[in-house]
């Protein structure tokens, strides 16, 4: 048969290139060569036993890469989706402020109006010549007093009302500059965790391209068997052909998953991603598996393990592997506007049936249900993404004509 020695090259990112896949490996005549004595035999059963360890190695290294860089991923996206609800909510506070200080200036200067109205004319001749309207003017005068004051109080209100919202605004200035760096930040690591995923993926790729032939090999040597190159091959291929078959099956399990009313496509060219009631809605609140007080940037929806989830609309995958707390994990970009994105966490493992850079259609089977990462329970997370920032997804996917509330 034709050697294997086919080279296989790449290096896994952040693993040094003396530590790529295995540079080459041997053929069956190399095999049956070695056999002629049991010197050879014993160098090249170390030999293939060699290149399967590193085989397990690079997909351990490489996996657990991935799994980094996932996790630095999500965490530099809640830093920016934390800043921009500070950044929103500053900006609301400082508009208010605002607002609040014209409305008290405008009050200040009516009452100041009225308190010059009644002090007007020649007070001394009024006051002698007024006969019985000298006790109403003295009490008008009385009022002009109060008016005054209480518009000097409503005057240094309204000031302080501008100095909180000019100091409101530099807060949000400062906070507005500070979210493109967290934004260029999040768009790296997102890069950076696709990057190792793909990584992680041509790992197990070698592995499983290789690992049938070393193994047919390890066994004519190790059981000290007569073959024949028929019946090696015959061999190899009757075991490929039952791994392609059982991953065929396990694909065809998942794309034909029943279609359930989640799947169902809206006039608005939406779906419902997956079956189930909210079990946790968007905003902050005390995170029941780290007890901690922080932002749920997604809606989790608990449609039961195993449950197929849909892809809410079509789009191209950016995003297909582990994501720190979120466990297995997707983000399709919107085909129609690239300013929206989704995103599909806590998929089961082995339950991920898209790759990144696959385009996808609204209501495809693109993962099953699970309770990866950081979950007490099967359910999905689902995020929407509106310009690299997470927003509610009930009244957005409501807008689009699809209802996640109970």
């Amino acid at each position: 048969m034709a050697g294997l020695s086919v080279a296989v090259s790449g290096t896994i990112i952040g693993i040094s290139s003396d530590a790529a896949f295995a540079t080459s490996y041997p053929s069956y005549a190399d095999v049956q060569a070695a056999k002629a004595s049991e010197a050879a035999k014993s160098a090249e059963i170390a030999t293939l036993q060699g290149l399967l360890a590193t085989l397990q190695n690079n997909v351990k290294s490489a996996q657990a890469l991935a799994v980094q860089k996932g996790t630095d991923a999500q965490t530099a996206q809640t830093k920016l989706d934390e800043a921009t609800t500070t950044l929103t909510k500053l900006t609301q506070q400082a508009a208010s402020a605002q607002a609040e200080a014209t409305k008290t200036k405008n009050e200040a200067g009516q009452l100041a109006a009225q308190q010059a109205r009644s002090g007007g004319g020649d007070l001394t001749a009024t006051l002698f010549f007024g006969g019985s309207k000298t006790d109403g003017l003295l009490t008008q005068l009385g009022l002009a007093s109060m008016v005054k004051d209480q518009s000097s109080g409503l005057y240094a209100k309204a000031i302080q009302n501008e100095h909180t919202a000019q100091s409101l605004t530099d807060q949000a200035g400062i906070a507005k500059t500070a979210l493109k760096g967290l934004a260029d930040d999040a768009q790296k690591a997102l890069a950076d965790a696709v990057a190792a995923s793909q990584a992680a993926s041509d790992a197990l790729a070698a592995q499983q391209a290789h690992q049938i032939e070393l193994n047919a090999q390890l066994a004519v040597l190790t059981t000290n068997a007569t073959q024949t190159e028929a019946s090696y091959n015959a061999g190899v291929a009757a075991a490929r052909a039952a791994a392609a078959a059982a991953a065929a099956a396990a694909a065809a399990a998942g794309a034909s998953a029943p279609s359930a009313p989640a799947g169902q496509i809206t006039s608005s060219g939406w779906a419902r991603p997956s079956a189930g009631h909210i079990s946790s809605p968007y905003g902050y609140r005390i995170d029941p598996y780290t007890g901690a007080y922080a932002l749920h940037e997604g809606t989790d929806l608990a449609p039961g393990c195993n449950s197929p989830i849909y892809a809410a609309h079509s789009g191209t995958v950016v995003m297909a592997g582990p994501y720190g707390g979120y466990g297995n994990y997707i983000r399709i970009r919107n085909n129609d506007d690239g300013s929206y994105m989704t995103a599909y966490g806590h998929i089961v493992n082995g339950g991920t049936l898209v790759h990144v850079g696959q385009t996808v259609s609204v209501g495809q089977n693109i993962a099953r249900v699970g309770s990866t990462g950081w979950s007490t329970g099967c359910h999905l997370h689902f995020e929407v993404y509106h310009n690299g920032t997470t927003i509610d997804p009930v009244p957005f996917m409501r807008a689009h004509g699809v209802e996640l509330a109970n």
